[in-house]
């Protein structure tokens, strides 16, 4: 009896070492990636304020004109305009197309549900170089491709199925007696939802229009597809900056870059800063009476 019990806490001490090698393991993994990642960004940001860097730690010196540099000659000014037009645009319609869509989708049954479902689901699966081609095309037979509208039509076919996906749970979890309740006190439809579902889904709805104003702002091939030489949103006029013809010092750039992870970080703190689901699903049910 001895033995096995000896044998038993020797196996359960080597599970228990292999199991605490592995999650050492996991973590070395997911340090080197991290560090990787840092190193890459950094030396981004190192090289956009370097005067000259070649064979060595660090530059020979530091300058901030790279980034007056790129602002003249990369004419950031008017694609950060463009940018912020774009992501605003998109933002608001998807709001306003997805919101009573998700609404309709959460309170309503009909033949077929499941099937638009899935329509909603094929834009978020399916890579958008597969349907932005045929789409860019459409666009640019129709006359928008190539102008500020295209972009912000071509973006709009990701973004609303996702405010749609976003808002469909927000929804459901709202006790439909509420409403009923409005109702039978003679509210209209429109007092209905200004007084009472528009307070309820506040939340939900500025977590869908940060998520996608971030989205927006990184998306590059539909953008790239449907923009104009006047309709160029940042993450495209990088690229051509990195691919174009002609000689350009790599510093500025750099600095160009830099300038977008800037701007994408922000977004992203702030939509992490207001976008919580636990939060949200805690607001809702505070909201909803007890019964």
């Amino acid at each position: 009896m001895r033995s096995f019990l000896g044998q038993f806490r020797a196996f359960q001490g080597l599970r228990s070492t292999g199991a605490t090698l592995w999650v050492y393991a996991v973590w070395a993994l997911v340090g080197w990636f991290v560090l990787n990642l840092l190193a890459l960004i950094s030396s981004v940001v190192v090289s956009s304020f370097a005067t000259r860097w070649l064979r060595s730690w660090l530059p020979e010196g530091w300058t901030l004109r790279w980034y007056s540099s790129a602002w003249a000659e990369f004419q950031l000014g008017d694609i950060l305009i463009t940018t912020f037009g774009v992501v605003a645009a998109v933002a608001l319609l998807a709001g306003l197309l997805g919101v009573p869509a998700a609404y309709a989708m959460a309170r309503r049954e009909f033949p077929g549900k499941r099937w638009v479902m899935l329509l909603f689901l094929v834009p978020l699966m399916v890579p958008p170089v597969s349907y932005g081609i045929p789409l860019a095309t459409v666009l640019y037979q129709l006359g928008p491709g190539g102008t500020i509208w295209g972009v912000i039509l071509a973006n709009l076919v990701p973004t609303v199925p996702f405010v749609i996906l976003v808002m469909i749970p927000f929804i459901e979890q709202i006790d439909p007696k509420i409403e009923s309740a409005a109702r039978v006190f003679g509210a209209s439809t429109f007092q209905l939802f200004v007084r009472v579902l528009v307070p309820m889904l506040a939340p939900g709805v500025l977590a869908a229009l940060l998520l996608v104003m971030v989205r927006t702002i990184a998306m590059f091939e539909l953008t790239f597809l449907t923009a104009g030489p006047t309709s160029q949103t940042l993450v495209v006029a990088l690229y051509y900056a990195v691919f174009a013809s002609g000689v350009r010092a790599v510093q500025s750039i750099d600095a160009m870059a830099v300038i977008y992870m800037i701007i994408t970080l922000l977004w992203l703190l702030i939509a992490l800063r207001f976008v919580n689901p636990t939060q949200l699903v805690s607001r809702v049910k505070q909201t909803t009476p007890t019964q």
